[in-house]
């Protein structure tokens, strides 16, 4: 007599086990404990980066050290211009080309108001104050653009020139890990160190 095959039925149940519980243990593993336990090991190493580098006075949140944001009083040092508004939702540069005609428009019009605006000649206008960062929110000015603005910032504030030249120079930073960068001025710090030199006059 000839043997029957034997037929074999398959458990889709079991089938399914083993996939549905790699799933959920990734989604577990790695969608859930990988980012909470990042997230703590970030916040316990570096508590300020964590939390967006915010910078407080007095108990009150007035900016962060990794995002420019507007200074339109005169008594203020002023970053470098925004694409995005200064809106850290919306970062991003211009996107212009240096060939465009509206870029080299926009850099005339903008070197000349910052001329005017600090009694300089055109040509003694640092290059960045009149263009945009990569993504708009660079916090930082070079030392050279910061002392431009000296002068109109010691005007407004009845301070003498040497002293805004001493606070330019105590905040300068400079290149990362003594190699990587240029030296750099955080303007909100800047500023706020003006605000506490004033007060404690």
């Amino acid at each position: 007599m000839n043997a029957q095959p034997t037929l074999h039925v398959i458990d889709d149940r079991a089938s399914l086990r083993a996939p549905l519980l790699f799933a959920v243990v990734s989604l577990l593993g790695f969608g859930f404990a990988y980012s909470l336990v990042g997230t703590a090991i970030g916040r316990a190493a570096f508590p300020s980066q964590a939390t967006g580098s915010i910078v407080e006075r007095d108990g009150r949140a007035v900016g962060s050290a990794l995002v420019a944001q507007p200074f339109v009083d005169a008594r203020y040092f002023q970053p470098r211009p925004s694409a995005a508004k200064y809106d850290p939702m919306a970062a991003s540069g211009s996107n212009q080309a240096r060939s465009n005609p509206d870029l080299r428009k926009r850099l005339a019009e903008e070197t000349a108001t910052i001329a005017a605006r600090e009694g300089v000649l055109a040509e003694k206008v640092p290059a960045e104050l009149a263009t945009q960062s990569g993504g708009g929110l660079d916090p930082h000015i070079s030392p050279a653009s910061a002392e431009v603005q000296a002068m109109r910032v010691a005007q407004a504030r009845g301070l003498s020139l040497s002293a805004m030249d001493a606070l330019i120079a105590q905040h300068t930073e400079g290149p990362q890990f003594g190699l990587l960068g240029e030296p750099r001025v955080n303007v909100l710090q800047l500023n706020l160190a003006l605000d506490a030199a004033q007060a404690a006059r």
